[in-house]
């Protein structure tokens, strides 16, 4: 009877053991449907994915995604666009999330129109108002773009105070951008490098001499407070994985053309492994 109580002992501290191990090897990443965000996120997930990983995906709003680090529903996330462009939901989180620094610069954005638009300012914008539709064809309204155009037109910055924004989603900008050059039409959209779109059509950024966009930002990294103390590897990974020598743009390509972001990602990861597992390494 004894003997059979010691097994029953050791096989719930076993199974108490096992479960704590695949608890800890869980990773939960949060993103944004934006063309940089999907694939970055995807590749970290298909990288985790490899290291005996379960990963969980989460698209969210851009706020959404802040507010489930700092809740410690989300492990990390790899979209944080500072200083300018999430400086207030920054601001609002900032001591409930680490910042591991960037893992993209000299990332850029503004106000985007195709290359046959005959202006090259923000400025210009107002004169040919009815060209344009007397609109902007915005993202998410929750993005920290939209925040900026919304501020302008309300302020007339540039004099932009004549302009209705349209906010919807990154797809439907892109479905209203290529509608636009399919018929040779005017339109101005909010861009950011990286995206596929840049690769796709021949666009511009408008000047911005009022400074409504600021100047270059750098993405970075966010986990959880506590992410450090409860899975140091995870933790590690995260902090210390070079992402600046990862040549991933090729994975926004494939996405944009209708590639599964998982199937892409982990093809991605499969073909480059010796290069990440040395980036890993470092």
């Amino acid at each position: 009877m004894k003997l059979l109580k010691i097994v029953a002992s050791l096989a719930v501290a076993c199974c108490l053991f096992v479960g704590t191990a695949a608890a800890q090897k869980t990773a939960r990443l949060a993103y944004v449907e934006w063309a940089c965000s999907v694939a970055t996120t995807h590749i970290a997930g298909a990288i985790l994915e490899k290291k005996g990983y379960d990963v969980r995906l989460t698209s969210v709003a851009m706020t959404a995604m802040w507010a489930s680090v700092a809740a410690g529903d989300s492990d990390a996330m790899l979209s944080a666009w500072l200083p300018v462009t999430h400086a207030d939901v920054y601001a609002q989180y900032k001591d409930q999330v680490v910042d591991l620094g960037p893992n993209f610069v000299g990332a850029r954005l503004g106000l985007v129109v195709p290359e046959y638009v005959t202006i090259d300012s923000i400025t210009e914008m107002a004169e040919h108002a009815d060209k344009f539709d007397g609109r902007i064809v915005g993202i998410d309204p929750g993005a920290g773009m939209s925040q900026s155009i919304d501020e302008a037109i309300a302020d007339n910055t540039s004099g932009l105070g004549v302009f209705r924004h349209l906010t919807g989603s990154d797809a439907i900008m892109v479905a209203s951008l290529q509608q636009a050059i399919r018929e040779n039409k005017w339109i101005v959209v909010p861009g950011w490098q990286p995206h596929w779109k840049f690769g796709a059509w021949d666009l511009k950024f408008l000047a911005d001499p009022d400074g409504i966009f600021g100047a270059e930002e750098t993405i970075h990294t966010m986990v959880r407070k506590d992410l450090e103390k409860d899975n140091p590897e995870l933790f590690a990974f995260f902090r210390d994985f070079d992402w600046l020598q990862l040549p991933w743009e090729s994975v926004l390509v494939e996405n944009k053309e209708g590639v599964d972001p998982r199937q892409s990602a982990a093809e991605f990861v499969e073909a480059n492994w010796e290069t990440i597992e040395n980036l890993m390494q470092k």
